[in-house]
């Protein structure tokens, strides 16, 4: 629940979500297993690249190599690591994806930061 109510506060939305959490023992890292909808179909190829180009976010996805998120390598770091996109089988316009990143680096008071920063740069704060 607390996924839920986290993004609908950070987004000021109704937005509606749904998430897995999973608790492994990690240092300072957390997981998730994330399903979003769109509002039309898009392939994973176009989630990949949209996720490869947003800020704060690392793409890591190439499980045949072994190449995916893991708590252990991303505590540390600033940014939210994603990988596993998959397209979800039951809903056309659905995706599944699993994502970590260090709580302690990429939490509130990073994300204010990067969001004063973001809107002094668009020009909307000074």
């Amino acid at each position: 629940m607390k996924m839920f109510n986290e993004t609908q506060k950070i987004m000021h939305t109704d937005a509606k979500c749904s998430a897995m959490c999973v608790r492994v023992s990690s240092l300072r890292s957390h997981s998730e297993s994330v399903w979003i909808e769109t509002e039309r179909p898009i392939s994973v190829e176009e989630a990949q690249k949209a996720l490869a180009e947003a800020p704060g976010v690392t793409l890591k996805d190439d499980p045949s190599n072994l190449i995916y998120p893991m708590p252990l390598e991303t505590a540390g770091l600033d940014d939210v690591f994603v990988g596993r996109v998959r397209k979800d089988l039951s809903d056309e316009n659905g995706l599944t994806f699993w994502l970590s990143g260090d709580q302690i680096r990429k939490g509130a008071a990073l994300n204010a930061v990067q969001i004063g920063e973001y809107l002094i740069k668009v020009g909307n704060v000074k």
